[in-house]
């Protein structure tokens, strides 16, 4: 009876979340995002450093790394420690620091532990201040791996590159940018991720509004007063505000502007995902007695094993992200061998998803005072649908006065006017917008970048990548000698922790560059069959319950579109990001560099 009942409040709860996603279905997808500089235009620009002069640069550079974010940081600092020192950072921002140089925003802060988020800490010797570090903490981290390593000698910052092309003849890439340099590099690593194009919801009249408008990451202080480090927006004391967005930058901004703003209207089309995060300084004497050599290499292998199906015994992070993989484990770990199959992890995965999106839910009831929001903040999706948030306060904003919750029910804003917008009949009259809509995620490598990749024999990326993304590693691509992509897709595509995929592909980018230096080799190439059976490999990889197609819509899923071929090849190592990790690190260590070829 137990059983059949428990089958039915499954049926039930899976056909709530059906009729919650159908709100949110769209014909136009991803086409529904327009771009800062589309309708903002000087918006697109950066706020945060003023214009930098300098004259084109005409050289030549051992390494250069398109980005300066943790992916060009953690790659240049292992090729300083293997003792290639000239290495060229290119980024549009101002300064290092890439997703951190641009979120700004109040509140914000990374939402996987510091210990194991934070690159480089035990190389730096940064004890981070507290359990999941505030934005400012990050950049400033940043900064200290591009001073440690001299990555700011040769730095290219406000500069955006409009060009790169491998000389077959000189076995080097030529490199133009939008600041009129033109210089050549014998390698060359891409780094330039999937948070960086900031975009806004195509929504009719978003150029009408006269009143002040911004995206979370081209945050407008001037307008709010305060600052990044967390001064009060003394500003807004008289102003009415509405934020559009309820995902995870608005939910760690909410707080701030609530306390600030005279009214502050919380626009939502799907509720988030908030869990606990239990926030909380770390004790510098604890930390002594971790932080023994080789420590933080450990965290991340806990976080990961405990986190995406390793077989670590203890969890030294305990946080959200490993509390589900615990519950998987618990229901795994009386069944006999033999039953430990694929459909049983896929069922304990979907019932341990069930307990923990039903806490989070009644955890929405301890803390909202009014029944009818409570009921709207709720999010009735597997928690691995959207990105899954965690804050101590988000929700309780809603128990103040001057914070009104203006739920779409999916639908979104309708229109915006010149004095504000418009949901259903109402038209709400703001003095200010605040567009916490993310970045582009759904489109491809090239529209992002900027600029096409023209490899050997005039092949370019857009046209290698035509059906998808094909690759060894996520990193080494066939027909394009001695460049490097940094990211997680085709190898461990560990999202909860992605700084953990840019460390261990940083490292292995500085190993093969060193052996083929030694070597005397001028060119570092994939093979084509090395390529394809890599991809042939991927494909065998399980399905999993994070983006699939029943999932409410977002940029995990397509919108919840169907599933383009380049979203099919974006997946991970079949046994997992623990056991790829594994795999790369022998990889790496035999000094073979199998699949490669260095000539």
């Amino acid at each position: 009876m137990a059983v059949r009942e428990d089958v039915r409040g499954r049926e039930a709860l899976l056909a709530r979340y059906a009729a919650e996603r159908a709100k949110r279905l769209r014909a136009d997808g991803n086409a529904q995002y327009v771009r800062l500089d589309a309708v903002l235009g000087a918006a697109e620009r950066d706020p945060y450093t003023a214009p930098i002069a300098r004259q084109p640069v005409r050289d030549h550079v051992a390494f250069a790394f398109i980005g300066a974010g943790f992916a060009g940081l953690v790659t240049g600092a292992r090729l300083v420690e293997a003792g290639i020192t000239d290495v060229r950072l290119i980024d549009k921002g101002g300064d290092v620091g890439g997703t951190w140089y641009w979120n700004r925003y109040p509140g914000a802060q990374c939402d996987t532990a510091s210990m194991v988020y934070m690159p480089l800490l035990e190389e730096t010797g940064h004890m981070p201040t507290e359990k999941y570090a505030h934005a400012p903490e990050i950049l400033e981290q940043c900064r200290r791996i591009a001073r440690q390593y001299g990555l700011y000698d040769k730095a290219l910052f406000q500069t955006e590159v409009r060009g790169l092309a491998w000389d077959d003849a000189a076995k080097r890439w030529d490199i133009t940018t939008d600041r009129g340099d033109r210089f050549t590099a014998s390698f060359v690593g891409l780094g330039t991720g999937p948070l960086h194009v900031a975009k806004l919801p195509g929504i009719p009249g978003i150029a009408d509004f006269k009143g002040r408008s911004f995206h979370t990451s081209r945050w407008d202080y001037d307008y709010t007063g305060g600052d990044a480090e967390g001064a009060a927006m003394d500003r807004l004391a008289d102003k009415r505000v509405a934020i559009i967005g309820t995902g995870a930058t608005a939910v760690q901004a909410v707080p701030h502007l609530a306390r600030a703003a005279a009214k502050l209207h919380v626009v939502q089309r799907t509720p988030s995902s908030v869990d606990a995060r239990n926030n909380a300084p770390l004790d510098p004497s604890w930390f002594a007695s971790i932080a023994t050599p080789g420590w933080q290499k450990r965290w991340l292998r806990n976080f990961t094993d405990n986190q995406a199906g390793g077989t670590a015994r203890e969890d030294l992070v305990q946080d959200g992200w490993t509390d589900i993989a615990r519950r998987i484990r618990a229901k795994l770990v009386g069944l006999p061998r033999e039953q430990l199959t694929q459909a049983a992890l896929l069922d304990a995965l979907e019932a341990s998803d069930f307990e923990k999106m039903d806490e989070i839910r009644a955890r929405v009831d301890t803390l909202v005072e009014d029944e009818i929001t409570a009921a709207k903040l709720k999010a009735w999706y597997r928690q691995l649908c959207k990105r899954p948030c965690f804050h101590d306060t988000y929700l309780q904003a809603f128990n103040l006065p001057s914070v009104e919750l203006v739920d779409t029910d999916g639908k979104g804003v309708e229109r915006i006017t010149e004095r504000g917008f418009v949901v259903g009949t109402r038209e709400y009259e703001v003095d200010c917008i605040i567009f916490a809509s993310g970045f582009e995620v759904g489109s491809g490598f090239v529209e992002r970048a900027g600029f096409d990749v023209v490899g050997r024999d005039g092949m370019t990326l857009s046209q290698a990548w035509a059906e998808g993304m094909r690759s060894l590693h996520g990193t080494h691509v066939h027909g394009f000698p001695n460049l490097f992509f940094v990211q997680p897709a085709q190898g461990a595509n560990l999202i909860s922790n992605v700084p953990h995929n840019l460390t261990e592909a940083g490292e292995t980018v500085a190993a093969i560059v060193r052996h083929a230096l030694d070597r005397g080799a001028a060119e570092v190439e994939v093979t084509a069959e090395a390529e394809r059976e890599w991809v042939e490999l991927l494909l065998k990889a399980p399905p999993t319950l994070r983006g699939a197609p029943d999932c409410t819509p977002g940029y995990y899923n397509n919108e919840g579109g169907e599933a383009t071929p380049a979203m099919r090849l974006a997946v991970g190592y079949p046994a997992g990001p623990s056991a790829y990790f594994t795999y790369l690190d022998a990889w790496r260590r035999s000094g073979m560099f199998a699949g490669l070829e260095m000539r």
